[in-house]
């Protein structure tokens, strides 16, 4: 160890680098070259090996509907998570009360659970026979139907939701807010038109990171609502049934989709950045 620690110092010696930062680049190179590595291995390969077999993929009805499945319910579970998570994590933020580190904990529970273990308590409150599922039958069915996707997603993606707009609050100084309200303004109003557009970017950043994480679920999803299949669904169906082969093109479409709209939001993400702080 004092070995090379004494050739990382000459390596700073000569080049002016320290040891420490040194160590850190080799280490995030790891990592970055661990993510493109494997992602682009899959897709090369089989532009490489099987590009028709892509772009018949691309042209196949179930394998469009199932990969559009997964962005919409992805969509209204996150906006779901909007409505509801926004008002939770703005009291969080400003107040304290008896109990707040339970809640807190609550709410992150869904991070932490497994996800075949919340499709199962999903399915014993949203199922047919379940705690809400059972009066609800009537009017709404969860298993294998379009809500259930939905409950599924939000289960497991609104606490990033909620977490980042939290954090978004915390960084709005509360005496922005009294400042309005001193001048007439009602809470609403102080919400509104000071806190909310001041913490946006954590709101915009926490609602991508809620959405990917709804279009990626599959352990939840999975246990409630098998039917109608979404991308990650149909994947592991076609996977058991027909082998890699046929389950690599469908996972490779759904990666070029999913990334292709992600870094254009992460550019949107950037760039209101950029016009925050000219303002």
């Amino acid at each position: 160890m004092g070995i090379a620690m004494l050739k990382l110092q000459r390596l700073k010696n000569i080049r002016g680098i320290d040891p420490l930062m040194l160590l850190f680049y080799i280490l995030s190179l790891s990592l970055l070259l661990f993510v493109f590595v494997t992602l682009a291995n899959m897709i090369v390969g089989q532009v490489l090996t099987d590009f028709a077999g892509l772009v018949e993929t691309a042209a196949s009805k179930p394998v469009i509907k199932s990969i559009f499945l997964s962005l919409y319910a992805g969509f209204i579970a996150t906006m779901i998570s909007f409505l509801l998570g926004v008002p939770t994590a703005y009291i969080l933020a400003r107040k304290n009360f008896v109990g707040k580190r339970f809640v807190e904990s609550m709410l992150d529970v869904p991070v932490v659970v497994p996800h075949t273990v919340a499709g199962i308590a999903l399915l014993t409150v949203f199922g047919a026979n379940g705690l809400l599922g059972a009066p609800l039958e009537p009017y709404i069915q969860f298993r294998d139907a379009m809500p259930g996707i939905i409950v599924a997603m939000l289960f497991v993606s609104a606490p990033y939701l909620t977490n980042s707009a939290r954090e978004g609050f915390k960084s709005v100084d509360p005496k922005l807010e009294n400042a309005a309200r001193s001048l007439g303004a009602p809470l609403w109003k102080a919400f509104a038109f000071v806190t909310l557009p001041l913490a946006s970017r954590h709101l915009l950043i926490g609602s991508i990171m809620c959405w990917a994480r709804a279009i990626s679920e599959f352990g939840a999803v999975v246990m409630i609502a098998y039917y109608p299949m979404i991308g990650p669904t149909l994947i592991y169906d076609r996977f058991l049934s027909q082998g890699l082969s046929a389950s690599r093109p469908i996972a490779v479409l759904l990666i070029l989709v999913t990334l292709t709209i992600f870094i254009a939001m992460r550019i949107l993400s950037a760039g209101w950045r950029v016009y925050d702080k000219d303002q």
